[in-house]
């Protein structure tokens, strides 16, 4: 039972025990019940008071009965709640660190409430495309009033106990206590104070009008669809607290609860609930156990003042960690300081960042000249350019310096981590790190694990990724890694598209309108095309047989970069990042497409989406076939942190299962015999063909 019972006096206290954060899990509604009905029996027990241990009063629902029978086996919570609320005998709710989602419904159905200040309250349902299920959208409009308790509900944000207690004529806390500390005592004392207090208070019985009835819910509406695009579950919540304004409580929960089984089966909620899990998921290691013993990483060294170099720096400034970087001359750093300085100003003027702290973090940044001021960091990384010659020179200038047992990283996007890590004599403390540009605010972080990097490296890297707030996935050694890899099959089939008969701002549109950040010619402006170029230039000598568009060559042969030249695919203006169709560049496309002998044809939105989506699927198959990725899941975090796939599509082999795999394979034939395509891409990798033909799904 993972709900403790004990009786202080005449007060029974219910601890619910399910750590990390005392889900609610089938086990713990039992220990509650079982625990409320001992009380009931118990002629001794006057008052009765539920809590959590450890750091948290509850964070709701337990995430590993997601999507399970157990979640809505009996008890549920609705009927813990109905448990709690026919008790004779008065329930408190004794409230610190955390109360959330199903946690703050079961307080909600407490007649008393005591929190302790810090505890941060929230209904995030909203975040997994679902509505609070157990009355949260029926009962916190009654103790907040509808407008703070519907801001709440729509954003799915926490707010902590002692602004709520603020609130003028809030019934949500009966008594905010001075301390954390001081919650127990409390809790217990003010049970006793209201044990003989009859009726007793449900808010469930409490008034619930909004002055300006429809005319506030209309503008509420409006206003969720304006920032909801694309996520049925924020109107959903409007429609559910108006509810609560409308009728009878019960009307008002029977509502709520078909709404919320409505969203359950949206595709939606579906992939928000397998991203939700899957970045969860994402820092198992299969080999790599749990409690595997890490390196103490107290300092970083960082090779290279450039925007990556900065960008990384940043991220360890933030989390307090000293950062030494290393540039060949004086000016390289002192522009990478000021760039830095730049970036931390900006959060400042913007009111992100006190000055405080601000002064704090660069307090923690020094500077060097010379590869022997950073013989004592525990960690570097390197940022240098992304070619094998420069990489080497590094490194067996790391290994010469470097203490023993320190972390050296290479930050390359695309190289062979192997070959990286034996330039060195310690290859079994060399991992790649492969930060996204801008690397202080992107949020994925590919860790590389090379043929001879240590468990011990690992174990510490993704500790370490979650200390500077990024999301880690761990990838093999191969070219480009997860992300690089499969996005060059995507590049190629935007290049084999602007050859058929599209135009750059028609592919875009397309996949935009699908729901990526920025479409293929958009993202190569941004990232700049030169990089793509020396990609393949690369290839053309490595796979002398893998097909290419000619298109991206001409237009680097024109010097159109992308924004960093104010010229790529589209025009830019200074200052701005808005893609501007250049006719010339349509010119250039149509001149080269005449060159081929290719008659244009219309190409509609649906074969771009599939065409560009389902290459990054197929590729992904072989990844996982060849143990790169630990699992599908992973490479959706990637997509979805990394590369502005579209979140409610919850990353390619999440949409792929949507889609079914037997679709996919289907319109890959397809693909295979357009003669200006790449027949032999476009056989499924054995995984999926099999996963197809078995009518399975990527797990």
């Amino acid at each position: 039972m993972t709900a403790e019972y004990k009786v202080h006096g005449n007060v029974a206290v219910i601890t619910l025990a399910n750590p990390p954060v005392n889900g609610l899990g089938l086990s713990t509604r039992q220990g509650i019940v079982d625990g409320l009905e001992k009380a009931q029996q118990d002629a001794a027990v006057k008052s009765i008071v539920i809590t959590g241990a450890g750091g948290a009063f509850s964070g709701g629902a337990d995430i590993k009965e997601f999507g399970t029978d157990k979640a809505m086996q009996e008890p549920n919570l609705n009927s813990v709640i109905a448990a709690i609320e026919n008790s004779d005998k008065p329930v408190v709710a004794a409230i610190h660190s955390v109360a959330m989602g199903g946690g703050l419904e079961l307080a909600l159905g407490c007649h008393y409430r005591v929190a302790a200040p810090g505890c941060s309250v929230a209904l995030p349902e909203v975040k997994l495309g679902i509505l609070p299920g157990a009355g949260g959208t029926q009962r916190l409009p009654r103790v907040l009033g509808v407008e703070p308790a519907l801001n709440m509900i729509v954003s799915g944000e926490a707010i902590k106990s002692e602004m709520l207690a603020m609130l003028p004529g809030q019934k949500l806390f009966d008594k905010l206590v001075a301390s954390p500390e001081a919650l127990a005592a409390e809790a217990l004392a003010f049970a006793q104070s209201v044990a003989d207090v009859r009726p007793l208070p449900l808010v469930r019985n409490l008034p619930c009008k909004h002055p300006q009835g429809d005319a506030y819910f209309q503008f509420a509406r409006n206003m969720v669809k304006g920032m909801s695009k694309n996520f049925p579950a924020p109107a959903k919540c409007v429609d559910a607290v108006e509810a609560a304004t409308k009728g009878k409580f019960a009307d008002g929960l029977a509502a709520e609860r078909e709404i919320f089984i409505h969203l359950m089966w949206t595709p939606e909620s579906r992939s928000l609930r397998h991203l939700f899990l899957a970045e969860r998921a994402a820092s198992k290691i299969p080999d790599v156990p749990a409690d595997t013993p890490k390196r103490e990483i107290k300092s970083v060294a960082v090779i290279g003042a450039g925007t990556m170099g900065g960008g990384i720096s940043m991220n360890f400034l933030n989390a307090g960690i000293p950062v030494k970087i290393l540039e060949m001359k004086q000016e390289a750093l002192d522009r990478g300081i000021a760039t830095i300085r730049k970036n931390y100003e900006a959060q400042v003027k913007k009111g992100k960042l006190k000055a405080d702290k601000y002064e704090q973090r660069m307090a923690l940044l020094s500077t060097t000249l010379s590869y022997d001021d950073l013989k004592d960091a525990d960690l570097v990384i390197e940022a240098v350019f992304e070619e094998i010659g420069v990489k080497e020179a590094v490194f067996k200038q790391l290994d010469a310096v470097m203490k023993p047992g320190a972390i050296l990283a290479s930050n390359t996007s695309t190289l062979d981590v192997n070959k990286i890590a034996h330039f060195t004599q310690r290859p079994q403390d060399v991992v790649g790190l492969h930060f996204f540009s801008p690397a202080n605010v992107m949020k994925l972080l590919e860790v590389v694990r090379g043929d001879a990097t240590a468990k011990d490296v690992l174990a510490t890297v993704m500790q370490l990724a979650k200390k500077i707030k990024k999301t880690a996935v761990v990838s093999g050694v191969c070219d480009g890694f997860i992300g690089n890899r499969m996005i060059e099959q995507y590049s190629r089939q935007a290049g084999f598209l602007l050859d058929e008969g599209c135009t750059p701002a028609q592919v875009d549109k397309a996949i935009e309108k699908f729901g990526f950040a920025m479409g293929p010619f958009r993202m190569g402006d941004l990232a700049g095309n030169d990089i793509g170029w020396a990609i393949r230039k690369r290839r053309a000598v490595e796979h002398p047989d893998m097909k290419y568009s000619k298109t991206a060559d001409l237009l680097c042969e024109k010097g159109r970069f992308g924004q960093k030249t104010g010229a790529g695919w589209y025009d830019y203006v200074p200052g701005k990042r808005d893609a501007i169709p250049n006719a010339e560049v349509v010119q250039m496309i149509e001149e080269h497409r005449k060159s081929l002998g290719i008659t244009p044809r219309k190409i509609s939105d649906e074969e771009i989406v599939q065409r560009l989506v389902f290459s990054l699927v197929n590729e992904a198959a072989h990844i996982l076939e060849e143990g790169i990725a630990n699992k599908a899941s992973d490479i959706d975090v990637v997509y979805i942190f990394g590369y502005g796939f579209p979140v409610h599509r919850g990353g390619p082999l999440n949409y792929a299962n949507e889609v079914g795999l037997f679709n996919v394979v289907q319109a890959m034939k397809r693909f295979a015999k357009n003669p200006l395509d790449d027949a032999q891409f476009w056989q499924p990798a054995p995984l999926l063909a099999r996963l197809a033909a078995e009518g399975k799904t990527f797990q």
